[in-house]
């Protein structure tokens, strides 16, 4: 289940100073007891949900990639940072943009609310800027009549499939992409999956995406466009992987995303 951690925040911050106007009116603190303690406790807590929130709301925020639609730049279990002011800054909740500060580029790990369910959280990377014209045909990617360039630079065969990696270049971003498919048993012949094909027309103030696991990833092939009020922020840091809870935490992965991508 996906929870909205900043509306619990507000709501928190909400009540502990609902709290503190309520004590200041009505003398709460001078009854002693109990009353007493619970509200020098909300008094108390009253700064810290405000910086968490502000720090939240405007400038990073945590995430964990919970699939692998981003591999191999980013892997089931990684821990990243998202800039929450890259793309403007936006109130909490509502997360409507409030200053402007900058707008989203191609090739950009963009994280976003999901069109089809509000309360989750996507991550992908950023193909198609606003009226852009985008086409995927035989597994290449083309942004306004010009294929977008990558190199193969390596390739597995095994068990009836096959796996390629390339370095691709999406304006100033270089990263590592996979396509796969099956390998035919009787001809040996390679076989592309059968995946989302067509031309999308991206409208203003919205944003075509792909992940970089092309051929497994739920993204704009599939569902639309990203419209520009429902974007959270920029990717830019991986800080730490953890698998199931009872692992040791890594941190050899740590460093910014692109950097990573390009070691890999």
């Amino acid at each position: 289940m996906d929870i909205d951690i900043g509306f619990w925040l507000s709501l928190a911050l909400l009540v502990t100073v609902a709290i503190w106007v309520i004590d200041k009116v009505f003398k709460l603190k001078q009854k002693g007891g109990r009353v007493e303690g619970a509200v020098e406790t909300s008094n108390s807590l009253i700064s810290v949900f405000f910086v968490v929130l502000v720090i939240r709301s405007f400038i990073v925020e945590p995430f964990t990639i919970p699939s692998g639609s981003m591999l191999p730049t980013l892997q089931v279990h990684d821990f990243i940072l998202v800039n929450k002011f890259a793309y403007g800054l936006r109130l909490p909740v509502t997360n409507t943009k409030i200053v402007e500060t900058g707008e989203p580029q191609r090739g950009d790990v963009l994280v976003f609310k999901f069109p089809e369910n509000r309360s989750q959280n996507f991550i992908k990377r950023v193909v198609g800027l606003p009226g852009d014209t985008v086409q995927v045909k035989d597994n290449v990617v083309t942004v306004n009549g010009e294929t977008i360039p990558r190199e193969l630079v390596r390739e597995w065969d095994g068990s009836g499939a096959w796996r390629r990696q390339y370095v691709e270049q999406l304006g100033d971003s270089r990263h590592l992409i996979w396509q796969e498919g099956k390998i035919n048993p009787f001809t040996g012949r390679k076989l592309p999956q059968s995946r989302t094909q067509g031309e999308w027309q991206v409208p203003e103030d919205a944003y075509f995406v792909m992940g970089d696991n092309r051929d497994n990833s739920n993204d704009s092939r599939f569902w639309g466009i990203v419209p520009e009020e429902l974007v959270v922020g920029e990717a830019f840091l991986i800080w730490m992987h953890w698998e199931p809870i009872f692992s040791i935490p890594s941190f050899s992965r740590n460093g910014a995303i692109d950097k990573v991508e390009a070691n890999s």
